[in-house]
């Protein structure tokens, strides 16, 4: 399950040491976990990072299956944890040690920063071969992060991206040695930790009106 600890003024929230998959419990623990950062006081921010050979997974495809009946509200609670990382309003930074896939990838987007492990492991959004299309709130998100010949080719052809691949083409920031990945991540962070605030969240919120509105409506989230 994800833990919060802190060093110094930045919040580091492991995700897990397993596939970190969108499981309720573990949406529920990343929430308490935002919530602690957004009511925290003072010079601060965020960095997310794994331990192990995934960053996430993406959605919890079993539980999915066998809770059938709460699918609409389980999507719901995917788009609201990507609207509330999106507009926190501290800096963020998702630190990739291993593979970011679908929900997780698009959880990686709605960070403000990105570092990717160079020598191995994907980034990849393969709805397209799962046979599961994209939510309107999914495609909102993807489309507003990424340029849009990235957007297609990712959401389309459902690439695999490779560490130095993904910077190239602008879904990582940077792709560094396995060893240099949070501490990357936690630089970056550090550097930005006294803009945390009101302010910052306003900002966020106004850039990304339309896709908060998406992952946000109260209407069917699955289009």
């Amino acid at each position: 399950m994800p833990t919060l600890d802190r060093q110094d003024n930045v919040f580091v929230l492991d995700l897990g040491d397993g596939e970190n998959r969108f499981h309720p419990d573990w949406i529920a623990s990343v929430n308490d976990a935002l919530t602690e950062v957004e009511k925290a006081e003072g010079p601060r921010a965020l960095v997310t990072a794994a331990t192990g050979k995934f960053y996430s997974n993406g959605l919890d495809l079993d539980w999915l299956y066998a809770h059938a009946d709460q699918y609409q509200d389980y999507v719901a609670s995917v788009h609201e944890l990507f609207a509330r990382v999106l507009s926190l309003p501290v800096i963020t930074v998702a630190a990739l040690q291993g593979h970011a896939f679908a929900s997780g990838a698009m959880f990686s987007q709605a960070h403000d920063f990105r570092v990717m492990r160079a020598d191995r492991g994907w980034w990849c959004l393969p709805e397209t071969d799962i046979n599961m299309p994209f939510t309107p709130g999914m495609a909102a998100l993807i489309q507003a992060r990424l340029a849009p010949q990235t957007a297609h080719e990712a959401m389309v052809t459902a690439r695999r991206y490779g560490g130095s691949d993904a910077a190239a083409v602008g879904i990582v920031d940077r792709a560094v040695e396995e060893d240099a990945v949070r501490s990357t991540a936690l630089k970056i962070a550090e550097a930005q930790v006294g803009k945390a605030g009101d302010t910052r969240g306003t900002i966020k919120a106004r850039m990304y009106t339309s896709v908060l509105a998406t992952l946000r409506s109260t209407a069917d989230p699955l289009g």
